[in-house]
């Protein structure tokens, strides 16, 4: 509910069934008067009421005021946000809601304004970045973790094309990092409820100038999609010789946001934790092989079977990043 918007679903089941009925116009008017007295709380009114209703014992009621994203069907225009706050002021608002109401596409770097701005953004020097690996170290890692992580059937973690690798953390961090020609790349990605992008929406706070310095290879269609919606917390580029950044954070703040790309080791407890059967040495010789383009077929895909693992798909991973030699 807002003050403009409101939508309401109810689905009853006998455990066998379930059917959705409607609400009645009572039940939305009580829940309406609720919520306005909710406004009272140290909280303000809640965004979503959710309750679990049974024939014996006490409802379950939740009230969700926007620590974590809205179901896609469930969440209104900006505007209808905006004028809720206009009604109930907020002193603060979740990163990700003050984003999606106010990120005026700030973050957007069209290929046509990156042209323009060439490699003059903020008309700064951008800063090298030398806590992140090499690009080729980076690439095979990602690819090994990945191929770790489907053969897991893994839900989140790690993935990765022929260039493009993409990662999402159980935390809600996550980042994609995009192959381009002559050896350059784009690294960029999102860390959960970042402090400065939580300054910059409801603090007033300038956002972090993440496109300084960068070319004009850095543009929309090679940066994570979180640049959509005012969430992007970090960018880098890879010029074929270093890793560059704006106002980006130091590669240690990076973690959540990334596999485990960050040693030979990292990567290897990566494919042990995800897959309980693989032993250390295994793991390790799995990277080492693949950061050296040595890696076969007949060498991973025994490191990556098990009872359960979806072994020709997880090879398929380590095909398509490139880091398989022929046999």
């Amino acid at each position: 509910m807002t003050v403009s918007d409101e939508t309401a679903q109810v689905i009853v089941s006998d455990g066998q069934h379930a059917a959705p009925v409607p609400l009645s116009a009572r039940m939305v008017e009580l829940l309406r008067e609720l919520r306005h007295e909710s406004a009272e709380s140290a909280s303000g009114p809640w965004w979503r009421f959710l309750a679990s209703v049974t024939r014996t014992g006490p409802a379950q009621i939740e009230y969700d005021y926007g620590e974590e994203p809205f179901p896609d069907q469930q969440l209104f225009p900006p505007q209808a946000y905006l004028a809720d706050l206009q009604t109930y002021p907020r002193a603060r608002l979740p990163v990700w809601l003050a984003a999606y109401v106010g990120h005026a596409d700030r973050q957007i770097r069209t290929p046509s304004a990156a042209a323009h701005a060439g490699s003059g953004d903020g008309a700064s020097t951008p800063r090298v970045e030398n806590g992140l690996p090499p690009l080729p170290l980076i690439w095979a890692r990602w690819a090994a973790t990945a191929a770790a992580s489907v053969a897991a059937n893994s839900p989140l973690g790690p993935r990765i094309t022929t260039a493009l690798g993409w990662f999402e953390g159980i935390s809600r961090s996550g980042s994609t990092l995009h192959l381009l020609p002559r050896g350059r790349a784009v690294l960029s990605g999102g860390l959960w409820n970042d402090p400065r992008l939580d300054a910059a929406y409801n603090k007033g706070a300038a956002l972090p100038q993440l496109y300084r310095g960068a070319p004009d290879w850095v543009a929309d269609p090679v940066l994570n999609p979180r640049a959509a919606n005012g969430l992007l917390s970090f960018c880098y580029w890879w010029d074929g010789a270093a890793w560059n950044c704006g106002e980006s954070p130091a590669a240690a703040a990076l973690s959540p946001a990334l596999p485990g790309i960050w040693s030979s080791q990292s990567a290897a407890d990566v494919i042990t934790q995800l897959n309980a059967g693989v032993p250390e040495a295994a793991a390790v010789d799995l990277v080492a092989a693949a950061e050296a383009g040595t890696l076969t077929r007949s060498f991973a895909e025994p490191i990556l079977s098990g009872d359960t693992a979806d072994t020709h798909n997880a090879y398929y991973q380590l095909m398509l990043a490139g880091v398989v030699t022929s046999e």
